[in-house]
């Protein structure tokens, strides 16, 4: 049986893979990111063993942004312009690549999520277009259209929509290094602490910060119904965690469409259309495997 590996690129932790399902996982290590070099040295010494003696067939990566997604550009497979420091412009897909001398596929962390939460869960094989977004110490949304993910100049960078400030209620500027009070800004995981001056888990469930955070989640998702007009929305990441916050952000997307989207999933079935991730905390990196699989796939249609 043929395995694959999937990589979880994150600003502060790398997760790696090897497997070939969900339920069928043969190793898993995780370490901090550290410099490029450290860090992608620590990925190839995971893999190699397994590439070397041919059961690899394929590795899935799914990155921190910005991403260079043109596989025409000189630069694809890099880091792009990431805040993250020493990662900018770096090539972590070739590097991987050239090492393992095996075929490796590429794409954000949130595109992978949305990749793997519907390749792996049969009810969601269906839902095209299909949306995940995260809510963590970033905010990012993936887009399936057509069962991939969708590029376009770079990728879809939804977490920073600008939306409504009221000033007055939140007089928070935001902590977004390029837009302050954009979407991230203002209901990242980061933000939360920053506002509030604690960290957000130890909030109690009354506290003014989730009805907050509820809102802003709710604009952006309303947007996102209106742009893409997804079947299914998987709102997964650290934040949403909260108990009580799915629902929340449910009732508010229903007030803010207010009867405009006439969808019985909207209307009366929004339980079922905004929902928690099936893959856990693991979206992403077994999207990453998935990924892996459909590459390894394309190859051999492609010879």
């Amino acid at each position: 049986m043929k395995l694959f590996g999937g990589i979880e690129a994150g600003g502060t932790k790398f997760v790696c893979l090897v497997g070939s399902a969900p339920d069928k996982l043969v190793e898993e290590k995780r370490f901090p990111t550290m410099d490029p070099d450290e860090t992608i040295a620590k990925v190839i010494e995971f893999f190699a063993p397994y590439a070397k003696k041919g059961e690899l067939a394929a590795v899935g990566i799914a990155s921190f942004g910005p991403l260079d997604l043109n596989r025409a550009s000189q630069t694809y497979g890099y880091i792009t312009t990431t805040p993250k420091p020493g990662w900018k412009q770096v090539d972590l897909c070739g590097r991987v690549k050239r090492a393992l001398k095996i075929p490796v596929a590429f794409d954000t962390d949130v595109n992978a999520a949305a990749y793997g939460e519907q390749y792996w869960t049969p009810e969601n094989h269906a839902l095209d277009p299909f949306l995940y977004m995260t809510v963590g110490t970033g905010i990012g949304v993936g887009v399936i259209v057509n069962g991939l993910p969708l590029h376009g100049l770079i990728h879809t960078e939804a977490g920073h929509f600008a939306l409504p400030h009221d000033w007055q209620r939140d007089p928070f500027p935001g902590v977004c290094p390029y837009h302050g009070d954009c979407l991230e800004g203002l209901a990242s995981g980061p933000s939360l602490n920053k506002r509030w001056n604690q960290d957000a888990k130890t909030l109690p469930d009354e506290h003014p910060a989730w009805d907050l955070e509820a809102e802003y989640i709710a604009l952006a998702l309303v947007n996102l119904i209106y742009a893409y007009s997804p079947l299914r929305i998987v709102l997964g990441g650290g934040v949403p965690q909260h108990a009580g916050l799915h629902q929340m952000v449910r009732r508010k997307v229903q007030k803010f469409i207010n009867g405009y989207v006439q969808s019985p999933m909207v209307l009366d079935n929004i339980d079922t259309y905004i929902v928690p991730p099936t893959l856990g905390n693991r979206s992403g990196v077994l999207g990453a495997i998935a990924m892996a699989i459909t590459e390894h796939r394309l190859t051999l249609f492609n010879r």
